[in-house]
């Protein structure tokens, strides 16, 4: 079953390299959508792909890179729709 996710990751989660960590995994797991930093200090993340895939993507953006604090992740779940080809780091 396909699934879409909209997630903010709240904590120590911007200068550690999480956008380039989340976009490694998502490419890894084969997952469509993108991430970004937000003026807030937070990460939004908008990921589509199988419903065990995106588990194991939100399970891995919980612990981040080494230098991460990750101390909350928002999730809201969106309808799937055409998923964006590949995964990438917006701005």
């Amino acid at each position: 079953m396909t699934r879409k996710i909209h997630l903010v990751v709240c904590g120590l989660v911007q200068g550690v390299g999480f956008r380039m960590f989340i976009e490694r995994t998502a490419r890894e797991l084969r997952i469509a959508g993108w991430v970004r930093n937000l003026p807030d200090g937070t990460v939004e993340i908008e990921a589509e792909g199988p419903d065990s895939l995106i588990e194991e993507l939100i399970k891995r953006a919980g612990t981040g890179p080494s230098k991460a604090q990750v101390r909350e992740i928002r999730k809201r779940e969106l309808q799937p729709g055409a998923p964006p080809e590949g995964f990438s780091v917006v701005c």
